[in-house]
């Protein structure tokens, strides 16, 4: 199973825009690593989530 966010998910097969959209994030307002290396907003919807892969989703808080 992968991790997303320190959780185990079944995202296994998943693109990374597909993970984005499940967990109801913002593609936008996101940043994405996948073990350790971020990935680029235009390669979300070819990078595909592993059997064992880490994933950790940042979501951009304005405020002030």
């Amino acid at each position: 199973m992968t991790k997303v966010n320190g959780k185990t998910e079944a995202v296994t097969g998943l693109n990374i825009a597909e993970i984005v959209e499940k967990f109801g994030y913002n593609p936008a307002r996101v940043a994405v690593e996948l073990n350790g290396n971020i990935v680029p907003k235009a390669k979300y919807a070819e990078t595909v989530a592993g059997e064992s892969d880490v994933i950790e989703i940042v979501s951009f808080v304005g405020g002030g």
